[in-house]
């Protein structure tokens, strides 16, 4: 074949591909139904057959959420209005027979009513948009640019996310156009709808907006000041700032539920009266941990999190990693921000210590294995899980402080965790654009600490030995001491429904489980005596190990008489305490809580 000839081919495909488009509308013409009205443009596909998906779930939050509930109503047309035959074809997928139709238009409505970071909502005081519980994609085009044309309700002023806008005039009937580079990046800008209060602020060179919805004891001044500070403590860590742009959307509601990060945004969910006192303090640690993020998860990251197969579970052994790391900076920003003492700091990580060493599935549950099964597991406890998870969350923050210390002292005073994530940074993010193995991870981290860390990954990681807590920490001039004691345990927490003391949850190899208590058992009388949840529990209080006594239970409406033999619990129990006597350790725990 000619060179011209292969040149008008290679020209043909291209011009081909590149002319296919795909463009959004999205509509909410009665809030008060819940409903957001999506309309998806289809140009020059030449398949036959198109199908369109709708995730299963949100990145970020690893679990599988069914989106396509909420779906209804889906029908496609043609250019000239003709109805073309759609199919259902899974769960969350759709088949549309094309025919000859040059253009094809998808028309579906979104049930939206669950308030989260995760989920999309709309009713008469605003809407938010979850990208991936709202948009489809067509099936092997993912990869595609297009458009998003929002018409805002009439009731609703403004439009705000992190979505790149088409062009900065609104048109007549107030809908704004707002472009994206790939499906991913869609659903990867949540989207608020409404009359929510903006401002903004620039730190680390990156321009900041922040959309608040809802009333709350916020100062705006202080807000900008403070979060600013956060911004640069948390790019502080890896050393620069990738964003040009970053949105924060604020949600105040009476029960907040956190946060979730995204390329440059984040979504976050807080109590309306948080901006006061020390919970202040933990809404900056909110804003530090998701901020975070942006580096550690979105751009650190395990290879099977992004690009995302919306179909299923994307599983990896590394949350460890991606979310207890995230845990562990975000005290160590605020710290370094000022926000809080060195002192504080301490107390913090002490909390977390005795949190994770004091439970019982620290124990059973490796925290790679934590990782894994979040799908399963993390997002679906049941009344057994205090006994058999740990959340990797906690754990992993605890790993990071020991590989910190570690760093720290080898180094001395000269290295932190801080240089292994910019090697990850520049290695992974910068030069090869892509995420990284279990594998690679641990060899990069052999190679930064100078030696085989396949120890530290099967105690630690793929194992459940405690942290050497003296070790550990004594490298930076602190002590840390078991205050443990065996105590007198029934080993049943109670609940009270409607009178009646309901047992909510037993602890493994405590009195009540080796009893025969049940969750959910009734207890009803003890000793002979008929017993509220009071006077239960006083009653169980002053007894000693080796009491016994019995008590009256119903069980599905049976009723069973049970003896109990009190037995002692040692739950671990450790204090930080300060050792100001080594000069060169007390330098290192300095360099460790510095501020910037």
């Amino acid at each position: 074949m000619r060179l011209s000839s292969l040149l008008f081919i290679a020209f043909f495909s291209f011009t081909a591909a590149f002319s296919q488009e795909i463009s959004y509308k999205l509509r909410m013409t009665k809030p008060q139904n819940h409903y957001f009205q999506v309309e998806m443009n289809l140009v020059d596909f030449k398949q036959s057959e198109l199908v369109v998906k709708m995730p299963v779930w949100a990145p970020g939050s690893y679990l599988v959420r069914e989106f396509s509930k909420n779906v209804d109503l889906v029908k496609a047309f043609d250019e000239n209005g003709k109805a073309l035959t759609v199919t259902k074809q899974t769960k969350n997928a759709w088949l549309i027979t094309r025919g000859s139709a040059k253009k094809v238009r998808v028309e579906y409505e979104v049930y939206s009513f669950e308030l989260s970071v995760r989920t999309s909502f709309l009713d008469l005081t605003h809407g938010f948009v979850s990208g991936s519980g709202v948009f489809m994609y067509v099936d092997g085009f993912k990869d595609k640019k297009g458009t998003l044309e929002i018409f805002k309700h009439a009731d609703f002023k403004r439009i705000t996310t992190a979505l790149e806008k088409n062009s900065e005039s609104v048109a007549s009937d107030g809908s704004e156009v707002f472009k994206f580079d790939n499906y991913d990046q869609l659903v990867d800008c949540p989207i608020e709808i409404g009359n929510h209060e903006v401002f903004e602020f620039k730190a680390s060179g990156v321009q900041h907006t922040v959309a608040i919805f809802g009333e709350g004891n916020y100062s705006i001044p202080r807000l900008q000041t403070d979060m600013a500070k956060v911004v640069e403590s948390a790019t502080s860590v890896v050393g620069e700032n990738p964003n040009k742009k970053y949105t924060f959307i604020i949600h105040n509601v009476v029960d907040g539920q956190g946060g979730l990060e995204h390329t440059n945004s984040t979504t976050l969910s807080v109590n309306r009266w948080t901006y006061a006192g020390s919970a202040y303090v933990d809404f900056l640690t909110l804003v530090a941990h998701e901020y975070f993020h942006l580096w550690n998860v979105k751009r650190i990251r395990p290879i099977e999190l992004g690009p995302f197969n919306y179909d299923e579970e994307n599983y990896t052994t590394l949350l460890w990693v991606m979310e207890g790391w995230t845990s562990y900076y975000e005290d160590l920003i605020v710290r370094r921000a000022g926000f809080i003492t060195p002192e504080e700091y301490i107390n913090r990580m002490q909390g977390t210590v005795n949190y994770v060493e004091g439970s019982v599935g620290t124990r059973v549950q490796p925290v790679a294995h934590a990782s894994f099964d979040a799908w399963v597991k993390a997002y679906r406890p049941n009344e057994n899980s205090a006994n058999t998870t740990m959340t990797y969350y906690s754990r992993g923050g605890m790993l990071a402080a020991q590989l910190e210390a570690k760093i720290i002292s080898k180094y001395k005073g000269e290295k932190s965790l801080d240089h292994f994530l910019r090697v990850l940074y520049n290695k992974y993010y910068k030069e090869l654009n892509r995420g990284f193995s279990e594998k690679e991870f641990k060899d990069e981290l052999s190679k930064f600490m100078g030696e085989n860390m396949d120890e530290f990954f099967a105690k630690y990681v793929d194992g459940t030995e405690v942290t050497p807590l003296n070790e550990t920490f004594g490298l930076l001039g602190i002590n840390v001491e078991s205050i443990a004691s065996a105590k007198p345990s029934f080993g049943a927490s109670l609940r009270e429904d409607g009178g009646k003391v309901i047992v909510r949850s037993i602890r493994s190899n405590s009195s009540a489980e080796n009893a025969g208590l049940s969750v959910n058992d009734e207890i009803i009388g003890c000793n002979g005596y008929r017993v509220d949840q009071k006077s239960f529990d006083d009653f169980v209080a002053g007894l000693s190990a080796g009491d016994k006594f019995s008590f009256f239970i119903s069980r599905d409406e049976i009723l069973l008489e049970l003896e109990v033999l009190v037995g002692n619990y040692l739950k671990p129990q450790y204090v930080f305490k300060v050792n100001n006597g080594d000069a060169k350790k007390m330098q290192l725990r300095n360099y460790w809580l510095r501020t910037i």
